[in-house]
């Protein structure tokens, strides 16, 4: 039987925030030393393996040869990333190697991860109560997507200003959270998706004023760039809406059963490869009636709202993200590190951590795990023989779990309860 002084040492350690920003931080460094990226002639070994981030060392390269992104090569990303990887690799000069540049890089969003554990800490303690804050905290800590992708792209820098975002929102502070969203868009698209937030729980008057701000920050950013080279800069806009389908439920209609992976680096610097579809079928469900059904779904959601209070707003912006995902023609694995601190955060319970667990065993057993075995096959990279079942089962099994955390959000977003954050 526990004593109050054994329970009180252990809350006392488990509630310690410092301690748990120190495992945090610590052991994502530890990894690193132990699988050091390395790249000696065309073989990559290391923690970044299976990721992006080889490729997008070998776009910074390019500067080398005086070759700017959005000036001399196109994007399908927004501008902030690539001129962050491209300024890394010429800041290390003479010492510019993947090792090094990945380092760098692995501090910036290291950063960024400790951003991600010190908000989902400070918005479960804004909605729920301190001791919800520490605990979901932990179970992030303890998540194992956002460590992996921390050294294969930069969804977590993304994530850090979505949930800033969010929590400037609960804070109501509106203009800051406004530039945020339009910082955060010059990374991703998805951050726009908070002003449906901002318009269900802020009225329009605040809307309007908080998508001016988001949309000023971005244009802001955007015309210069226009200036230099209006078609690249185009290209970073509608490149991720006008490639084909991909691991999704829409892919398997079409028949596509090839990752979404764009144009090669031979081909950045021609702006005609960035919309090509290669061989891919075209889209049955093309992108407008998506895009409808999406919206008609959200207006539904949105009518039948009548949660108030913090947990609301996060129910409201965790169904927002998922409709979007679900409406999407591609899925991308990394997308679960936005997933993961939204479901814990609108589900605190033994649920919700079990559907976190599950989401990242399925989309981790379709990436990398099935999707690298793809090149023994022939053609390499096209799902088929052996691998095309299962490869369906969890295409199927994804989209089926994220269609029911939208339902499950929803029915949170029915429950009336007397909290009103919109009159308080």
């Amino acid at each position: 039987m526990k004593t109050a002084k054994s329970v009180h040492l252990s809350e006392q350690l488990l509630g310690d925030a410092r301690l748990l920003a120190l495992l945090f931080v610590s052991f994502r460094l530890v990894l690193f030393m132990a699988f050091q990226p390395l790249l000696i002639e065309s073989f990559e070994s290391g923690i970044g393996v299976g990721g992006d981030r080889l490729f997008h060392f070998h776009l910074a390269a390019l500067s080398e040869d005086g070759m700017l992104p959005f000036r001399d090569w196109w994007s399908e990303f927004p501008p902030i990333w690539y001129t962050i990887t491209t300024a890394v690799y010429e800041l290390l000069g003479d010492r510019a190697n993947y090792t090094n540049w990945s380092f760098l890089l692995g501090i910036l969003l290291l950063a960024c991860e400790l951003g991600n554990l010190t908000l989902v800490w400070a918005i479960a303690r804004e909605a729920y109560d301190r001791s919800t804050g520490i605990q979901l905290a932990w179970l992030y800590c303890l998540s194992p997507a956002p460590v992996i992708f921390m050294w294969w792209n930069f969804e977590s820098m993304m994530t850090f200003t979505f949930l800033l975002s969010i929590w400037l929102l609960l804070k109501r502070r509106l203009t800051v959270s406004a530039l945020l969203v339009g910082i955060g868009f010059l990374l991703k698209f998805v951050p726009a998706l908070i002003i449906g937030a901002v318009i269900r729980y802020r009225g329009w008057a605040q809307s309007a004023r908080y998508g001016a701000l988001a949309f000023a920050a971005v244009a802001l950013v955007y015309l210069p760039l226009f200036v230099s080279n209006g078609e690249f800069a185009a290209i970073s806009l509608r490149a991720q809406f006008g490639k084909p389908s991909s691991q999704t439920i829409w892919a398997l209609i079409d028949g596509n059963y090839t990752t979404g992976n764009i144009a090669s680096l031979e081909r950045r610097a021609s702006p005609e490869y960035a919309y090509a579809q290669g061989n891919a079928s075209p889209a049955r469900f093309p992108n407008w009636l998506r895009l409808m059904l999406a919206a008609v779904v959200g207006l539904i959601i949105y009518g039948r709202t009548l949660r108030r209070d913090e947990r609301g707003v996060l129910a409201f912006v965790c169904v927002t993200v998922l409709v979007f995902y679900l409406q999407a023609q591609a899925w991308s694995p990394q997308w679960i590190c936005l997933l993961i601190p939204l479901i814990l955060l609108v589900f605190p319970t033994r649920r919700g951590v079990f559907a976190t667990v599950v989401l990242t065993l399925v989309v981790l057993a379709e990436y990398p795990l099935l999707w690298s075995r793809s090149a023994d096959l022939d053609p390499p990279g096209v799902m088929a023989g052996d691998l095309l079942l299962p490869w369906m089962v969890l295409v199927l099994l994804r989209t089926g779990m994220l269609a029911g955390l939208a339902v499950a959000c929803y029915k949170v977003l029915r429950a009336n309860v007397a909290a009103d954050v919109a009159s308080t």
